[in-house]
């Protein structure tokens, strides 16, 4: 693992080291936006899905500050963990900040493109593991939730945009959390881990949650299976999410390295006919 950890003194730890690398958006990028959405508008065949970075707190490919020539704060990710429990104010202080940061620069999104944004990205930082979760339901609901649904509020408060969340693993005790903090889609629904279940994720937040994924599993089925086998389970998990809408069909997390090629169309070929 990347680790870029000078050594911590304790008494001169300063969260501001902690988010040198959240900064505002330059024009030049709201321009940018500005034209993409322009653009992806005129093809309503499209969802137009948004992402600006700097919004997913506690994000573990970030701590490290892999941008960042000589990055300060804490940024081992053991460390990191560990100051979860024992920086608690510290860790605080950083998601506050990096949450003024991102309430600036949603803001001038939507200025730059209003309402042609169908989902935004809110957070990609994980909270599941394949067996349990990173941290505990308490421990979400003091550093993370507060922050979550302030962002959600302000979306949904201000634009017609969908909030999405991406977190693997076992996390289905924290859905429930995860909804009251305002997130509209949760992805990408890893079956495979435990407590996982298709059917009893759908009966018991279907009417809340949007699942966007969990469409065929990427650890086994897609890349050890058979083509029959791909068909037959992603077969199964649309009739199961697809019952009274809430489902975007997508595997679950990224196709693997050496997927049979096979597998991929059977794959693509079921959701097809699914489609007619």
């Amino acid at each position: 693992p990347l680790i870029r950890q000078e050594p911590i003194e304790e008494n001169k730890l300063n969260p501001e080291d902690n988010v040198e690398e959240f900064t505002l958006l330059p024009e030049q990028s709201l321009k940018y936006f500005e034209k993409e959405a322009d653009f992806l508008y005129k093809h309503p065949d499209y969802s137009l899905v948004a992402n600006i970075g700097g919004t997913a707190l506690g994000d573990i490919a970030v701590v490290p500050g892999p941008a960042l020539k000589q990055p300060k704060g804490i940024r081992d990710f053991e460390e990191w963990y560990i100051s979860l429990i024992k920086r608690k104010d510290y860790i605080h202080e950083v998601y506050f900040m990096q949450t003024e940061v991102s309430l600036k620069n949603i803001e001038s999104l939507k200025q730059a493109v209003s309402n042609k944004i169908d989902v935004f990205l809110v957070t990609d930082a994980d909270f599941g593991t394949q067996r349990s979760q990173f941290i505990s339901n308490e421990l979400y609901n003091e550093l993370y939730k507060p922050f979550h649904k302030k962002i959600n509020d302000w979306i949904h408060k201000n634009t017609t945009w969908k909030t999405f969340i991406h977190s693997c693993g076992a996390v289905e005790k924290l859905i429930p959390e995860f909804i009251d903090a305002g997130f509209d889609i949760l992805n990408p629904v890893q079956l495979s881990a435990e407590g996982m279940d298709a059917k009893s994720l759908k009966e018991k937040y279907g009417d809340k949650l949007v699942f966007w994924g969990g469409g065929v599993d990427t650890q086994k089925t897609l890349p050890f299976g058979t083509k029959e086998e791909v068909a037959q389970q992603v077969k199964e998990r649309i009739e199961i999410f697809s019952k009274g809408g809430g489902f975007v069909f997508n595997a679950i997390h990224n196709i693997q390295a050496k997927t049979p090629v096979e597998n991929i169309a059977a794959m693509i070929e079921t959701v097809k006919n699914y489609r007619i």
